[in-house]
C-alpha cells in the first residue's frame, strides 16, 4: 500500500448503515478484532498492559472472537518476524517506510510493524539505555496508530477487522486517525493507567497528520497543548477501564487526573471491567520457575521455596513471615511509605524482599533501609519473570501500598499462589480483595488485607496485622487457603469484553461485515 497523499489524511467513503438480517450475521462467524498495544506478553513486557494484551485473545476465543494483534518492530520482535514474508508495505507513514509482518506465538496472532529508524534501537518500548524518554515517542506512536487505522480501515487485502481495540495513549490516536478518514470501524479504548496521557506540543499536530479541526476542546487539545489519550476518549466508540472500582474513581477530580471532565461527558461509553490473569502461566502446579511445585493441597511445599528464596536474596533462615513487594518503585505504588514503615515486619521476626525498577530516590530509601537491618531486608532492581515467579511461589504475603491503582495484577498471582495480599483500599486493589476482618474471616470469603487511609500509619497498622494473623496457624492456613480458591481467571472478564464487542459489531456498517475476508 503506498501512502503518500498530502496531509491532512483524505477522507474515506461512508458506507451506509447495514440492514439488522446483515447486521446479525456477525454473531454466526468469528468475530476479528484488530488489537493495537505498545506491549505484548511474552514478546515484550514493562508491566501489566503486556500481560493483559497476551492474555486476552486467549481466553476471547471460547467465544468465537479471533484477534490480531499489532505491535511495534522492536529488536526482540523483528528478528523473529523477519522470518516470515512480508504482508505489505507502507511506503510513507508520516514519512517513515515500515513493513507489516506476521507471526504466530504461544496462541497469539501478532503483526508486527516493521519500521527499523522508530522501533529497531537500544533501550526499551519508552526510554533509552539512559532511562530517558525517546525524543520522538511522539512520531513512534502516532505512527503505530496510524498504521492500525490503516488496517482497520481496509488497507490489508483480504480481511478488515469488525473493530478496533486500543490501549493507553500510545494507541488512542488510531481511533481519531479513523474519524478523520470516515471509516466506520468501532474502537474500544482500555485505560490501564490514566495517569500516562502523551501529552506533546500542539506544534507537531501537522507532524502526525491531522487536521487542525483536530487540535479542539472536543478533541486532542489539553492545557494548550495535544494528549494522545484525550483524542482516543473524545472518539472511541466505547471506553473500559481495568476495574469498576476505578472507573467510578476516575470521575473524580482526586483521581481523574485532570480527564474526570471529559470521562464524565463520556460516562454512557464507560465502564469498568476487572482484569484477569493467564492461569496457564501463573500456576503454581506447573509452573517451572519454583523449584517445589504445589497446589491447595500440597501448599506446605511453599515453605521449601521459602528457604530457597531467602538464600538467593541473602538473608537470615528463619520460621517469621516473609513479606514481599514486586512492583515499580513509584510515589504511585507507594513504595516511599514501605521504607518508613518496613521495621514493622523485622519487630514480628520477618523478612522483606524488594524487587522492582523506578524512582532512583525510592529505591535509595530502601536500600537505606535494608542496610539499617542487614539480613532481613534485600533490595533488588534486576527484575525478571524467573524472580517473580519464585518470590510469589517462596514468601508469605506480598505488600501493595498504592496510592492509585487502575487493577493491579500482582495481588491477582499473589492470591493464585498463596501469598496473601496486603493491599491500600483503592481501585483494583479494594476490587480484589477481601479483608481478613473479623467477619470475613467467620464466613471464611477473606483473601487478604487492606488499609485505609492510605498513609504511613495506615499500612503500619495492615502490616502488624498480618504477621499478628501469621502466628495462629490455624488462621493463617485458612486465609492462605481462600486466597488460593479465589477466581481471578479471564473467563467472567473475557466474557464481558466480548459482550461489548458483539453489542458494537451490530451496530456497524454493511461494508465492514460483507468484505470482512479471512483470516491472514
Amino acid at each position: 500500500m503506498k501512502y503518500d497523499e498530502a496531509l491532512p489524511l483524505p477522507p474515506y467513503r461512508q458506507a451506509p448503515a447495514a440492514s439488522e438480517e446483515v447486521a446479525a450475521r456477525i454473531v454466526s462467524r468469528p468475530l476479528q478484532v484488530l488489537a493495537v498495544t505498545s506491549e505484548v506478553f511474552p514478546l515484550i513486557k514493562t508491566g501489566g498492559l503486556a500481560d493483559v494484551t497476551g492474555a486476552l485473545p486467549k481466553a476471547l476465543t471460547r467465544f468465537g472472537i479471533r484477534t490480531h494483534t499489532l505491535v511495534p518492530g522492536y529488536p526482540s520482535i523483528v528478528s523473529m518476524a523477519r522470518l516470515h514474508p512480508p504482508l505489505m508495505e507502507f511506503d510513507n507513514l508520516l514519512g517513515e517506510p515500515a513493513t507489516l509482518r506476521h507471526l504466530e506465538i504461544d496462541g497469539l496472532s501478532i503483526f508486527v510493524l516493521d519500521a527499523p529508524s522508530l522501533f529497531d534501537r537500544p533501550g526499551g518500548p519508552y526510554v533509552d539505555t539512559n532511562g530517558l524518554d525517546h525524543p520522538d515517542n511522539w512520531k513512534r506512536f502516532a505512527v503505530l496508530s496510524l498504521a492500525g487505522a490503516e488496517i482497520a480501515a481496509g488497507a490489508l487485502p483480504g480481511w478488515r477487522p469488525d473493530l478496533v481495540h486500543t490501549h493507553d495513549w500510545q494507541t488512542a490516536l488510531t481511533s481519531v486517525y479513523l474519524k478523520q478518514m470516515g471509516a466506520s470501524v468501532p474502537t474500544v479504548l482500555t485505560i490501564h493507567n490514566l495517569a500516562f496521557q502523551g501529552q506533546f506540543s500542539a506544534s507537531l499536530l501537522p507532524q502526525i497528520g491531522l487536521s487542525p479541526e483536530a487540535f479542539s476542546i472536543d478533541c486532542l487539545e489539553y492545557y494548550g497543548d495535544i494528549s494522545y489519550l484525550k483524542g482516543g476518549l473524545t472518539t472511541a466508540a466505547h471506553i473500559t477501564v481495568v476495574s469498576p472500582t476505578y472507573a467510578r474513581e476516575i470521575l473524580s477530580s482526586a483521581f481523574g487526573m485532570g480527564m474526570d471532565g471529559v470521562l464524565n461527558a463520556r460516562l454512557d461509553q464507560l465502564e469498568g471491567i476487572v482484569n484477569g490473569i493467564d492461569t496457564e502461566i501463573w500456576n503454581p502446579a506447573t509452573d517451572p520457575y519454583l523449584p517445589h511445585r504445589y497446589d491447595q493441597k500440597s501448599v506446605r511445599h511453599k515453605a521449601k521455596n521459602k528457604a530457597i528464596l531467602l538464600d538467593r536474596f541473602g538473608l537470615d533462615p528463619g520460621e517469621g513471615p516473609l513479606f514481599s513487594a514486586v512492583t515499580r518503585m513509584t510515589w504511585q505504588k507507594g513504595m516511599d511509605m514501605l521504607a518508613d514503615v518496613a521495621d514493622e515486619i523485622f519487630r514480628w521476626g520477618g523478612k522483606l524482599i524488594v524487587l522492582g525498577q523506578g524512582d532512583s530516590e525510592i529505591i535509595a530509601r530502601l536500600n537505606e533501609t535494608a542496610a539499617r537491618f542487614p539480613g532481613k531486608m534485600a533490595v533488588s532492581s534486576d527484575y525478571n519473570e524467573a524472580a517473580s515467579h519464585l518470590i510469589h511461589g517462596g514468601s508469605d504475603a506480598i505488600i501493595q501500598p498504592s496510592r492509585f491503582e487502575p487493577c493491579g495484577l500482582t495481588q491477582l498471582y499473589a492470591l493464585r499462589y498463596g501469598c496473601v495480599p496486603v493491599v491500600s483500599r483503592t481501585g483494583g486493589l479494594a476490587e480484589t480483595i477481601i479483608d481478613a476482618n473479623d467477619a470475613a474471616m467467620a464466613a471464611r470469603v477473606a483473601t487478604g488485607f487492606q488499609f485505609h487511609p492510605v498513609e504511613p500509619e495506615g499500612l503500619r497498622h495492615a502490616l502488624r496485622r498480618t504477621a499478628s494473623t501469621y502466628r495462629d496457624k490455624r488462621k493463617w492456613d485458612r486465609l492462605q487457603l481462600q486466597a488460593m480458591r479465589a477466581d481471578y481467571s479471564w473467563d467472567r472478564s473475557a466474557e464481558r469484553y466480548g459482550d461489548v464487542y458483539m453489542r458494537l459489531a451490530r451496530s456497524g456498517h454493511a461494508d465492514r461485515i460483507q468484505d470482512r475476508g479471512v483470516d491472514p
